[in-house]
């Protein structure tokens, strides 16, 4: 096995990872709706995840661990991503923003303000900002 090879498998576990964390969020009430299925299905054809691979992470969803990207831009991309899930669903307030609060934690954003992150990612969708505005105002809440 090449050296390509071995970074491309690993490129291609933590999106198939990221992609399972958003089915997490889908599937949290215990169905996938409509809306749901349409942006799974953008997803996956943006994550590269093929038509068995996702199939499989459907049925198995639990079993593919939440892996934090290194970078911070990317865990925006991926809270991003959560964020506009929790507000496809129309369940603010619910079990699946706590789940939201719970991945983001394990995305890498501190337990003390991950809420405080959760929330302003959450306005942020619903005030429907495309990926570059969200994550200019998420690196600047603080300032």
């Amino acid at each position: 096995m090449s050296f390509s090879d071995l970074f491309d498998s690993g490129f291609k576990k933590r999106n198939e990872d990221h992609f399972a964390s958003i089915v997490r969020v889908a599937m949290d009430d215990g169905i996938i709706t409509d809306d749901e299925k349409a942006f799974l299905d953008r997803l996956a054809k943006n994550l590269d995840i093929s038509e068995g691979d996702y199939k499989i992470i459907l049925e198995d969803y639990k079993s593919h661990p939440i892996n934090p990207p290194y970078d911070y831009e990317r865990r925006l991309e991926r809270l991003y991503d959560l964020a506009r899930m929790v507000y496809v669903d129309h369940i603010k307030g619910d079990s699946e923003e706590v789940l939201l609060t719970k991945i983001a934690v394990g995305l890498g954003f501190h337990p003390e303000n991950v809420k405080y992150i959760v929330d302003k990612a959450l306005t942020l969708v619903n005030n429907k900002v495309d990926l570059d505005t969200f994550i200019h105002e998420i690196k600047n809440m603080n300032k």
